[in-house]
């Protein structure tokens, strides 16, 4: 597992292991089973702390994307296909959220940014 930490941006370390832990998990290149790094393998490959691994690791398996086996392990949980399209839903409404407050700011009327959606969308 190929995971990629950006020190400069503004999300935190830990969000952006589980952004991408959840995106490989989306994509079906990590399935119900499979195991994740461990939390020290994981930490020592970034370069991070354990801890923010560990922290990434307990809020995925809140998020029911994961489940810790004592002594084991950790492990992707049975795919829940809702909560996946749930996930994604909420990434899409935030990206367009930030679009159409672009969009004003520039001076657009709600009629044009409904205009250059539907532009968009035909493609």
């Amino acid at each position: 597992m190929k995971l990629i930490i950006n020190g400069s941006s503004m999300v935190p370390i830990y969000e952006q292991i589980m952004d991408q832990i959840k995106a490989l998990i989306r994509s079906g290149k990590l399935i119900e089973n499979d195991a994740l790094p461990s939390v020290r393998s994981l930490s020592k490959e970034l370069k991070i702390s354990a801890l923010t691994v560990k922290k990434a690791y307990d809020h995925l398996e809140q998020e029911g994307f994961t489940i810790t086996v004592h002594g084991k392990g950790t492990y992707v949980a049975a795919t829940n296909k809702e909560l996946l399209l749930e996930e994604q839903r909420k990434e899409i409404e935030t990206d367009l959220e930030l679009a159409i407050q672009k969009g004003k700011r520039y001076g657009l009327t709600t009629e044009e940014l409904k205009d250059l959606f539907e532009i968009i969308l035909e493609g």
